[in-house]
């Protein structure tokens, strides 16, 4: 029994949600608690590297592009040699209509966050279900 629970603590602590408040400046806030958690799971520095990146261009995306709530998933799981990190952020769906210009973003400073997430992720994707749409990508 002893040795069940360890196991139910060890896999909850592997784990790391946090809500996305929909405003820029949660973005820093959002991305800490990200490296703490990477931290504490101890994961590589390459992996926890990148994995920021990949917060942070995800995190952004829900904040400018979509609808509150959105949501922050991390998942740890440790294997030999290393692990597997999926970084997941939902949100309520798209605030405009698909190609439709946000008029106060610098064209010039936006725009690559799908592009650093796809060179950074061993695997991505987008997962679209009524009320929301789930961006993923997974780092080894």
């Amino acid at each position: 029994m002893a040795a069940q629970l360890n196991t139910l603590l060890r896999a909850a602590a592997r784990e790391h949600v946090c809500p996305v408040p929909p405003v820029p400046d949660a973005v820093s806030a959002v991305r800490r608690g990200a490296a703490a958690a990477l931290t504490d799971w101890d994961v590589s520095a390459q992996i926890a590297e990148d994995a920021l990146l990949v917060v942070s261009e995800l995190v952004t995306n829900a904040i400018l592009h979509a609808r509150p709530p959105a949501e922050l998933r991390l998942t740890w799981e440790a294997g030999e040699g290393g692990g597997t990190l999926r970084v997941e952020v939902t949100d309520a769906g798209p605030v405009r209509a698909a190609g439709q210009p946000i008029g106060w973003l610098d064209p010039d400073e936006h725009g690559r966050g799908e592009a650093i997430v796809h060179a950074l992720a061993t695997r991505h994707g987008i997962r679209v279900r009524r009320g929301g749409v789930t961006r993923w990508a997974e780092l080894v």
